[in-house]
């Protein structure tokens, strides 16, 4: 395990993953854990809140370059950036340098029975309702039939308050230990109060606001010059029957139609990567991968790049948004997505990961996640349509998805999700 102090930090004892998962406060700044590392950030150093800019704008990433620079010649080690950036390129992103960052080995979470109480809704409403969505699935096969759109990603998003507010830690801790090969995260949106930002003084929060969850996908990872990208599109929904979930999975990795959808995915992703690479390695067909809940089309791109300079956070800002969440062409879908979808999605379909001062860093695509404030939260889930999209079938896809959040909050399901 290795720690990072800022200034005026306490300097924190050498832990384990598991540890830092229960070190984890809603006043933490960031957590993050992947097959390969954990992260647990603390406090605020500096803070960068603004927009990524028009798509392939690498105003985002040269901000992140000059910030984690100017700290390096301040003297404070290996600085890292950590948090979020939203879907639309216009809002802005929400990434800090922490006080303090702890990292360690993959998390393993014990099996240990964690309780289990459903909360209480006090309100429940979703944007689109059902019809809604299936009626939007329908416009938008119209749009592909009659322009040039090949893709649109459609979501759904379901708004909650509950009668106590939310156990970030308990959420957090069942994500852990419902998905134990995905990307798990907590990055705190919560506003910066009023104050200086630099050497001196720490940015405190106020508004408490987190942005939790558990994604299968990598948007992508930087080591040195190894880079590596694994999009998923094309999904089946599980069984709890060994036979019948087998026979779901054979019959995606089949399937023309989510073949076509991932097809587009893997060759977006390719194209944007190839600039960047000496070297890219891209598999002729797709595998499988599962959740707890979902099979998905998974391929896993792989490369070397041309030169150091190149930082995780330029490449991911390059890269996103792919197609597996917006669709293909991106200005097409982003179209057809702000014509049918009635709610602005903030920080679902975007990035949550880190990016160090070397440029290595991992960034993951922020689905399978909820907007939580208090007793308030936001839930979101998406599916990819092309030609040959059911409407039906694509809600119970995103019925399926939403149900990772569910669960963790210890709700089996919601009322009238289908």
């Amino acid at each position: 395990m290795n720690s990072i102090s800022m200034p005026d930090a306490v300097a924190l004892p050498v832990v384990n993953a598991g540890q830092l998962l229960r070190q984890y406060t809603p006043e933490s700044a960031f957590f993050f854990s992947s097959p390969t590392r954990t992260l647990l950030a603390q406090g605020v150093h500096d803070v960068i809140l603004e927009p990524n800019g028009a798509d392939g704008d690498d105003r985002l990433a040269d901000r992140v370059t000059r910030l984690l620079a100017a700290q390096g010649r301040h003297g404070y080690g290996l600085p890292i950036v950590v948090g979020a950036v939203p879907f639309n390129s216009t809002s802005p992103a929400h990434l800090i340098v922490p006080r303090t960052i702890q990292s360690a080995g993959p998390l393993n979470p014990a099996a240990e029975a964690l309780r289990r109480e459903p909360p209480a809704i006090q309100e429940l409403r979703m944007f689109p309702e059902p019809r809604d969505y299936v009626r939007g699935v329908e416009l938008a096969v119209d749009l592909m039939r009659s322009e040039a759109l090949r893709k649109v990603v459609l979501a759904r998003m379901l708004e909650m308050k509950l009668r106590e507010p939310v156990d970030l830690r308990l959420v957090l801790q069942r994500l852990s230990q419902q998905n134990r090969s995905g990307y798990t995260f907590a990055a705190n949106l919560s506003d910066p109060a009023p104050g200086v930002y630099g050497p001196e003084r720490s940015a405190p929060l106020s508004r408490q606001r987190t942005l939790i969850g558990a994604s299968p996908e990598l948007l992508l990872s930087r080591s040195g010059l190894r880079v590596i990208a694994n999009p998923l599109a094309g999904s089946a929904v599980r069984s709890p029957d060994p036979e019948e979930d087998r026979r779901r999975a054979v019959a995606l990795l089949a399937s023309e139609k989510d073949r076509h959808e991932h097809a587009i995915v893997v060759e977006a992703v390719a194209a944007a990567l190839r600039p960047f690479c000496r070297r890219l390695s891209v598999p002729e067909e797709p595998s499988l991968t599962q959740t707890a809940t979902l099979w998905h089309l998974s391929t896993r791109v792989t490369g070397e790049l041309r030169d150091l300079s190149i930082s995780s956070m330029k490449l991911a800002t390059a890269l996103h948004p792919t197609p597996a969440v917006c669709g293909y062409p991106t200005g097409s879908a982003r179209a057809a997505i702000g014509a049918i979808e009635p709610f602005d999605r903030g920080f679902f379909t975007g990035l949550v990961g880190w990016c160090d001062a070397s440029g290595d860093g991992e960034w993951a695509v922020a689905i399978r996640c909820a907007d939580i404030a208090g007793r308030s939260l936001r839930l979101y889930a998406g599916a990819g349509i092309v030609i040959g999209s059911d409407g039906e079938r694509e809600l119970a896809e995103t019925s399926a998805k939403l149900g990772t959040m569910l669960n963790a909050l210890g709700l089996d399901q919601a009322p009238e999700l289908s």
